[in-house]
């Protein structure tokens, strides 16, 4: 792993500047990933390196999913009837810049003193209803191999637990990790689905591949969550290519995440328009199973909502009025200046 000063050194960077950033929002990064980067702010460089604006950046919210205010019981949110969210890592493989939880990563527990496991078994068992659990953290995938067994075969006692998921970056920004070992163990708990974190052509390599491949080998379906990130990936092209390399290792494209509302972060966000404007643009120019859904996390914990015409209610000024999930009326704050475009993509779907 990389020291910000290890890493300022080697691409000849003033670390001074960013050195308030990093206090505040910690930078991790191992060799795998930084060696992906090909020039200083490129696409994998922006979405690693500390930038100034984290900090200047006064919109957006600590916990923008109200992940805290859901938390019946430490690290469970249980915000949709059915099921539930387990935060049981607070590892990553890469501190991503635009992460929903930046708010966490300075609460970074000692290996040697797990979280207590029981509160959220507990509160799973009592209540018949919840039939999927998605672990995710910090990185299920970076637990120790005993650790993450142990969660599992708890779930597995439960009767009502029908579906596993896992949340994970670690095939895209550290794959060596990933072995058959680790793939025979996850498939004890089928079903179990993986959903991973890719967001830019370059992150699809040789050694992801190989990851990806060990662990659909082992019968695990493969999901990619990308992120819509300003000068990263918002163009048409970059999303084609992405979405075409992972169906050629196996991963289906599933989410196409227009960027939650998280402090410090305003830099990379993206009109709502842009993530309309480029799947439309790709609809039947890359094969079906490459396109992903766009959807918005909803503020306040709302839930995720799948972009279509028919969801959006008003487009106003500042803000959109959009139907959740539940029927329920949300408001979605826009860019100055992005109600015309938006109203053009829509008139255009």
């Amino acid at each position: 792993m990389l020291t910000f000063d290890d890493f300022a050194k080697k691409w000849k960077i003033d670390p001074a500047p960013l050195k308030p950033v990093a206090r505040r929002y910690p930078f991790r990064l191992h060799s795998y990933f930084e060696g992906l980067i090909h020039t200083n702010d490129d696409a994998i460089w922006k979405q690693a390196v500390p930038d100034a604006h984290e900090l200047s950046d006064l919109s957006g919210f600590e916990d923008p999913l109200s992940e805290e205010k859901l938390s019946p019981v430490p690290d469970l949110v249980h915000r949709y009837p059915n099921r539930v969210l387990w935060l049981v890592s607070d590892r990553c493989a890469l501190h991503c810049r635009f992460c929903t939880r930046k708010r966490r990563w300075a609460e970074s527990r000692s290996p040697k003193n797990p979280p207590d496991l029981k509160p959220a078994l507990d509160y799973i068992a009592a209540r018949e209803q919840i039939v999927d659990v998605l672990l995710s953290g910090g990185d299920p995938l970076l637990l120790p191999e005993e650790r993450l067994c142990e969660i599992l075969s708890k779930l597995r006692e439960i009767k009502h637990v029908q579906i596993i998921r896992i949340g994970s970056r670690v095939p895209c920004a550290l794959p060596g990790v990933i072995s058959p070992r680790l793939a025979a163990m996850l498939s004890q708990f089928h079903p179990l689905f993986v959903n991973i974190h890719f967001n830019h052509p370059l992150e699809v390599t040789a050694e992801s591949g190989r990851a990806c491949s060990i662990l659909a080998n082992a019968g695990i379906p493969l999901g990619s969550q990308t992120v819509l990130l300003r000068g990263v990936n918002d163009s048409e092209t970059v999303l084609a290519e992405l979405f075409h390399k992972l169906l050629s290792i196996r991963v289906r494209p599933y989410y196409l995440m227009q960027m939650d509302l998280t402090a410090g972060t305003a830099h990379f966000r993206t009109p709502v328009s842009t993530g309309l404007r480029i799947l439309r643009t790709l609809r039947n120019r890359i094969s079906g199973p490459a396109m992903p859904h766009f959807v918005i996390d909803l503020p306040g914990g709302r839930g995720k909502m799948a972009l279509l015409p028919n969801m959006i209610r008003e487009i106003n000024d500042k803000e959109m009025i959009v139907e959740n999930y539940t029927g329920q009326s949300c408001v979605y704050p826009l860019l100055e200046g992005e109600q015309e475009a938006l109203k053009a993509e829509m008139a255009a779907r």
